[in-house]
């Protein structure tokens, strides 16, 4: 297995912008599923834990026999420890990050330059989200110039915007074949083979 990627997604709520407007939840659930499913095992898959989303990344290393701390790493913040998900348990490989006292957003801004410094970082994925997920695009741009970037167009939120502003095609923007644009996008062959539970572990946290 070599290289990581790192997932931004959520699915969007009312009170953070406009984002929700344009959020599909059951597509944004959908691009999820498939991108655990194709990249679990094969890339280690890093982000920044979230409320909506850890919970399935959780059940498809269940469904997948993968083991959740050797081959995803998950980010927090500690400006949010009366806030985390009770699946965060089930990670080992958890990387908090100091909070700023009464600063949220400076607080976020730590924990994403941390997260997105990763020398190993190859790809990132960008499902649905508010405007945390125009901020890692950014921020990854910035720090890995040569990495690939998918903005997933059709589960919208933030995800859409991006979409727009690099100039993706009208078919790439709806396009709701996640499997094939995970494949090709992230350079996975269906039939690479998958890190199973019980097997080598990767060496960093």
């Amino acid at each position: 297995m070599s290289g990581e990627i790192f997932l931004s997604a959520s699915i969007p709520v009312k009170g953070r912008g406009d984002y929700y407007l344009t959020a599909d939840p059951i597509l944004i659930q959908s691009a999820v599923r498939a991108f655990a499913e194709i990249v679990l095992g094969r890339r280690r898959i890093v982000w920044g834990g979230h409320p909506t989303i850890t919970p399935m990344l959780m059940e498809a290393c269940s469904h997948l026999g993968v083991s959740y701390g050797d081959y995803v790493t998950l980010y927090q913040s500690e400006f949010f420890d009366q806030e985390y998900p009770e699946e965060n348990a089930h990670f080992q490989n958890v990387v908090f990050t100091p909070k700023l006292a009464g600063d949220r957003d400076g607080s976020l801004a730590l924990m994403r330059n941390q997260m997105l410094e990763r020398p190993d970082l190859e790809a990132a994925v960008f499902i649905g989200g508010m405007a945390g997920v125009i901020d890692e695009a950014d921020l990854f741009a910035k720090m890995h110039p040569g990495g690939q970037r998918l903005f997933i167009g059709s589960t919208g939120g933030a995800a859409l915007e991006c979409a727009r502003m690099s100039g993706v095609s009208p078919d790439e923007e709806v396009s709701i074949d996640y499997f094939g644009i995970f494949y090709s996008g992230l350079d996975i062959l269906p039939d690479e083979p998958r890190a199973m539970a019980g097997t080598k572990k990767s060496p960093s946290p």
